[in-house]
Order: C-alpha cells, then sequence, then structure tokens
C-alpha cells in the first residue's frame, strides 16, 4: 500500500509558502500541537507563535517558524494563515541575536510610552524567533 501525501501552504501578508507530497505536519496551535496527515477531518484552529514541521513523503523535514493566525484543514490538506512565516534554514542567528540587543536599547531609550509600546512589541517578536532557533 502506497502512502498518501497531501499539500500544505502557509500564507502571510508578504508572500506564500507551499508544500506538495507532505507525509505529516506538526502544527502550533492556541491550545497545544496537533499534527495533520492525509485525510485528517476539517477543523480550524488558531495558531500560537511557534514551529511548524513539515515532514515530506522523502523523509525530509522543513521547520517554519509562524506567528499568529489561523490553519484551516480539508481533507487532510492545511492552508496556514500566519502574521510571520520564516523558514529556519534562512535565519542568520548572530544577526538575529544582534538584532534581539538593539530591540533591548530601543526600549530603554524609549522616550515616551507610545514608543516604548512599540519597540517591546519588537522585541517580543524577535525573542519568539530568537525561541524557535534556540538563541
Amino acid at each position: 500500500m502506497s502512502e498518501e501525501g497531501f499539500h500544505v501552504a502557509l500564507v502571510c501578508p508578504e508572500f506564500r509558502l507551499a508544500f506538495d507530497e507532505v507525509r505529516m505536519a506538526v502544527i502550533p496551535g492556541a491550545e497545544g500541537d496537533f499534527g495533520v496527515m492525509a485525510q485528517h477531518a476539517p477543523m480550524l484552529a488558531s495558531l500560537r507563535p511557534g514551529v511548524v514541521e513539515v515532514q515530506m513523503m522523502e523523509g525530509e523535514s522543513k521547520r517554519i517558524f509562524v506567528r499568529d493566525g489561523f490553519a484551516e484543514v480539508l481533507s487532510g490538506d492545511v492552508v496556514l494563515l500566519a502574521e510571520d512565516v520564516i523558514a529556519l534554514e534562512d535565519v542568520d542567528t548572530a544577526e538575529l541575536a544582534q538584532k534581539v540587543q538593539n530591540a533591548k536599547e530601543d526600549v530603554a531609550d524609549a522616550r515616551d510610552e507610545g514608543a516604548r509600546e512599540e519597540a517591546q512589541a519588537k522585541l517580543e517578536r524577535l525573542e519568539q524567533l530568537g525561541r524557535a532557533v534556540g538563541i
């Protein structure tokens, strides 16, 4: 019996990333991680910041950071609509660590509450990505 694959699409405002012939996807849902395989029951779930792991039919795995949004599963096919979608293999950890440090300085140097809130939000987004790549 041959194994059946499905499709996963990750969509954010800047671009779309798609995978064909996926064996399994593990998705960071707001209520916990969940796995999807071919012919999964239809569902809709909120996403939390975290890593989507996509296992290809050949055994290779791809790890993609997502931040906030929704996952829709229809007949095993998955569409993730997220605020951010970042392939972890594309992240330069040294550059990210420097951005985190700069953002911390921006929070400390903020002159008013609005600037501080904006800098803090940027710092939180960078730290979420940092946790995903292990820094």
